[in-house]
């Protein structure tokens, strides 16, 4: 029988760093904070931690052993990826499985950017994934001029328009929510408000995408702990669920910056729906998508937000812009998206500060941004990776 993995692992701890540009300390050190943090928060020491799941390894990272070393930690389970926000489902499932099936009992999620101190990697002269021969995984195609990673999203936004006869006012939309969120929340980098005209005004980075579309550069660390969910209830914060997960998707039909036939390989004639196949999360745990009382997903461009809304049934296809411009996804609409700000307005941590801002709110520790009384939310993204935590 498969191991059934619905409410079998719990996150039981959050810590974060400062968010800021040009913070002073290095990643190991914005690392040690958030570790602290989290541990404190869960009521455990660092010998209580056994396994890692690391998202900050090359280019632009740390390796696990060092991770260990430094902290002090005794590791006997470790799943290492590099950092791409993409990774985050990816991390999360490893761990839960590690402490549901004994490999380990608390896994640390670590991620820590310093992005101020790598401007050269990010679409820079020396950004050794934009420039590689055969294109970077953002769809950058150097042999064409385009090295930024916001190329994919910017011809995926492109494709969008075509089809279904949105504009630039769509995604500044979403920016706008999104900050909306983010002057709620002091942790955030962004605040001041943003209004259409800003963003109609603001400086072209690809075509359709402007500034504001793109997420932040900064520095800052999150660390998530999590454990077996009999081990929870015996700490002190009140524990997360991980109550239904899928995994990343890829295939012929799959960019990550573009639903499905949506790519700037992969375009089809006609209209995309949500498939049955990007469900299974909900059926995991044993909810309905209108059961979701809040929506987080990877934000580094603007974009992403109508993507996800339309992958996962949100919307239908091209509803999301009229979605959005009827205030759903701001505070007090019918499906909040990210609530601290996301990548836009919080902070680039990989996604990672979404996590931790889902743990809050099913706390009920957001503060003026608190949700009323949510019993479900989801991380989702674009191409296609979901998780549902309930408290």
């Amino acid at each position: 029988m498969p191991l059934n993995l619905t409410d079998q692992a719990a996150i039981v701890g959050i810590g974060a760093s400062q968010f800021g540009r040009a913070l002073p300390e290095s990643k190991l050190e914005l690392a040690a904070h958030a570790l602290k943090q989290a541990l404190n928060d869960a009521g455990l020491t660092p010998g209580d931690v056994d396994g890692l799941a690391i998202n900050l390894g090359w280019p632009l990272g740390l390796d696990y052993d060092r991770i260990a070393e430094s902290f002090g930690l005794d590791i006997r389970y470790v799943v290492q990826t590099w950092t791409h926000g993409r990774f985050i489902t990816m991390c999360l499932q490893s761990a839960a499985m590690a402490v549901a099936t004994g490999l380990a009992d608390v896994v640390a999620c670590v991620t820590a950017c310093s992005f101020s101190q790598n401007r050269g990697l990010l679409g820079g002269p020396h950004d050794v994934e934009g420039y590689r021969e055969d294109g970077g995984t953002h769809a950058e195609a150097p042999q064409y001029g385009l090295t930024s990673p916001a190329s994919g999203a910017a011809l995926a936004a492109q494709r969008y328009f075509h089809l279904y006869g949105a504009d630039t006012d769509a995604l500044a939309n979403v920016c706008i929510a999104v900050r909306e969120h983010a002057l709620r929340n002091p942790q955030a980098i962004m605040q001041t408000p943003l209004s259409l005209d800003d963003h109609r005004n603001a400086r072209a980075i690809v075509e359709p995408l402007k500034l504001f579309d793109c997420c932040l550069v900064n520095d800052g660390a999150v660390v998530v702990l999590l454990t077996s969910a009999e081990r929870a209830k015996d700490l002190d914060a009140a524990p997360v669920y991980l109550s239904g997960m899928q995994g990343m998707r890829a295939g012929r039909d799959e960019f990550i910056f573009a639903p499905p036939g949506l790519g700037v390989n992969q375009q089809q004639p006609g209209r995309g729906y949500a498939r049955a196949a990007d469900q299974a999360a909900y059926e995991m745990a044993g909810i309905s998508r209108d059961d979701i009382d809040g929506l987080y997903t990877y934000d580094a461009f603007s974009p992403l937000v109508l993507f996800v809304l339309e992958r996962f049934g949100f919307c239908g296809p091209g509803d999301a812009p009229g979605f959005i411009a009827d205030g759903a996804i701001g505070p007090g609409g019918s499906l909040p998206v990210n609530t601290s700000g996301g990548l836009l307005s919080e902070a680039h941590i990989s996604g990672w500060n979404s996590i931790a801002e889902i743990v809050r709110q099913l706390r009920g520790q957001a503060g003026p941004r608190q949700l009323p009384a949510p019993a479900h939310l989801q991380w989702a993204t674009a191409w296609g990776d979901s998780i549902i935590f309930r408290s």
